[in-house]
């Protein structure tokens, strides 16, 4: 008897005793798999392994199933690239390309995914937005120095530099890093705000317009003047319309006055009469006595004084005129005076002899004059031919 395996054999050789078996199995009784085939469920039948040929080292497989895959394939079949592979083919499965940022990547296009470090790209060959790449080959992809307020947030670095530089600013902004203010713009609290002027400032002639610091402005035109060129000079007011300084129109001025001074005892009196300036003084007479320069950016003096101070530092010339010419009338009158007295004052001779003293009086107001009393003493006598005897007790005096 054969003894055939019922499962894998397809019946017996009566003459030889072999037993014929079935595809996928062997043996003496066609009881065992056949190469390239394994025991399926049960141990009873056998199954084709069906390994990759592509894949696999060889078609044959163990007793699960599972095939012997080459570098870079899985699966039990090995008909599939494992992680860090791609582009199954008939020879291999190809290693991923992804700059050592990334394990995996897709298994058809080698796609690289979950690029690391900053990196992104098929192959993470680039940095992400707002990274750049260190010419540091161990430093990879650093953080830009750019705000995503003052700037895209994206840089670069130039051939031939170390420094990164932000691609783009925004409006206000200025600098390698776009961390400072551009010009018509000032510093505010880290952000750069635009200079307020009230359009009063020309950035051809004051580039930087207003001050980088506190945004006071610079050069102020037309006329204007303060911190944001919002007011009018000295000598302009807003017209009508209020938009643009002009220049205030004069004033009338006062009417003429006199002033009279008369001296103390006097019957003469000196009185200045001011010429002031008339109302109908035109402009051009204005300019003719205080000559006025037609530069826009210069002023005069004159052009500065409104009419009222102007007045007033007239009136205060003629006082000081007046006062001046009542000190010399004062003066003038004193020493009048002072020579009428020294006119008017006695005149007194003394000669002196070598027996008596002679005493002679002049005076234009006073003939008779008493001088009885001019020397007193017990023993003074008066002669009767008018002369004064001094007596003394050595010796005696006539005057």
């Amino acid at each position: 008897l054969c003894n055939c395996s019922s499962v894998g054999s397809a019946g017996c050789n009566r003459t030889t005793g072999q037993c014929q078996c079935l595809a996928g199995y062997t043996g003496p009784r066609c009881h065992s798999c056949a190469h390239g085939f394994f025991p399926g469920q049960g141990g009873q039948q056998c199954q084709p392994c069906s390994c990759s040929p592509a894949g696999a080292t060889s078609d044959q497989c163990d007793h699960s199933g599972k095939c012997q895959c080459k570098v870079g394939v899985t699966n039990p079949k090995c008909d599939r690239c494992s992680e860090g592979y791609y582009r199954f083919n008939e020879t291999t499965c190809e290693p991923c390309q992804c700059n050592n940022h990334s394990q995996t990547c897709d298994n058809s296009t080698g796609t690289c995914l979950d690029c690391q470090e900053n990196t992104e790209g098929k192959h993470c060959e680039l940095c992400k937005e707002g990274f750049y790449r260190s010419t540091h080959p161990a430093h990879g992809c650093q953080h830009c120095p750019c705000s995503i307020v003052a700037s895209t947030g994206t840089c670069h670095i130039q051939p031939g530099e170390s420094v990164p530089r932000c691609d783009k600013c925004k409006p206000g902004y200025t600098g390698l890093n776009c961390n400072q203010c551009d010009k018509g713009y000032y510093n505010s609290d880290s952000i750069c705000v635009r200079c307020k002027c009230n359009g009063n400032v020309d950035p051809a002639l004051s580039p930087s317009v207003c001050r980088p610091d506190s945004g006071q402005c610079i050069g102020c035109l037309y006329h204007t003047t303060g911190f944001h060129c919002e007011l009018c000079q000295e000598g302009y007011s807003r017209d009508s319309e209020g938009t643009n300084c002009t220049r205030k129109e004069a004033t009338l001025g006062p009417e003429p006055t006199e002033f009279t001074t008369s001296a103390p005892n006097t019957t003469k009196a000196t009185s200045l009469s001011t010429a002031v300036l008339n109302s109908t003084l035109s402009a051009t007479t204005l300019q003719t006595i205080f000559p006025i320069s037609s530069s826009e950016n210069s002023t005069s003096a004159f052009a500065d004084v409104s009419w009222t101070q102007f007045n007033i530092i007239i009136l205060t010339v003629i006082i000081i005129v007046v006062v001046l010419l009542m000190g010399f009338v004062g003066a003038v009158y004193m020493y009048r005076e002072y020579q009428n007295r020294k006119l008017n004052a006695p005149f007194w001779t003394i000669e002196l002899k070598e027996d008596n003293i002679s005493f002679s009086s002049y005076h234009d107001s006073i003939p008779n004059a008493d001088v009885s009393g001019l020397l007193e003493d017990d023993g003074n006598e008066v002669a009767p031919n008018g002369q004064l005897t001094l007596t003394t007790p050595m010796h005696n005096y006539k005057a």
